[in-house]
């Protein structure tokens, strides 16, 4: 139950019900995330901006770490309403529950190579308070992976991302 009060589908912007419609016939409900971004047509529309173009569309990373990020993120950030909605996107993209667990448990327990866990611990540091310090040599680090700057970029801004609909989802109280 969110700590404020958050509209129902009638009390959205035409703007906004537009888009929720087909959500909202495909599934029967909206998301408590869907609807607190709906206060603010400007907070919304710059959000489903960076979901479509960082998510949703085929870029340089794949979806499955894409996904990694977002599971890792969120429980880095302790959000359960996003670790659970990943959960469900990533099956819908195709990872097995086993998979699923398997990234939930720590990037050590991810049976993936080298390079995927360089960035993978590479987002974890960014998403922390004290990434400000760090340094040419961490994004140099990185790049001897074989990661270029494209792919580096677009796996911070993900974790951006996440870092700012973690902070809305747990200072509104979503998923609790």
């Amino acid at each position: 139950m969110a700590y404020i009060d958050l509209p129902e589908f009638e009390e959205m912007s035409p703007e906004i019900q537009e888009r929720a419609r087909p959500i909202l016939e495909k599934t029967g409900s909206l998301g408590e995330i869907f609807k607190l971004l709906a206060l603010d047509k400007k907070v919304y529309f710059a959000t489903d901006a960076m979901v479509q173009t960082y998510l949703l569309e085929k870029t340089y990373l794949s979806y499955d770490i894409k996904e990694a990020i977002a599971l890792l993120i969120s429980k880095e950030n302790s959000c359960v309403m996003c670790v659970d909605v990943h959960k469900n996107i990533a099956k819908m993209l195709g990872l097995s529950e086993a998979k699923i667990e398997e990234i939930l448990r720590g990037i050590d327990n991810m049976q993936v190579d080298d390079k995927e866990k360089a960035l993978l611990n590479f987002c974890v540091r960014a998403s922390k308070k004290d990434n400000y310090k760090m340094m040419q040599e961490d994004i140099d680090a990185i790049k001897a992976f074989g990661w270029s700057d494209k792919e580096i970029l677009e796996a911070v801004a993900i974790v951006g991302y996440f870092n700012y609909i973690n902070t809305l989802s747990n200072v509104f109280g979503l998923g609790k």
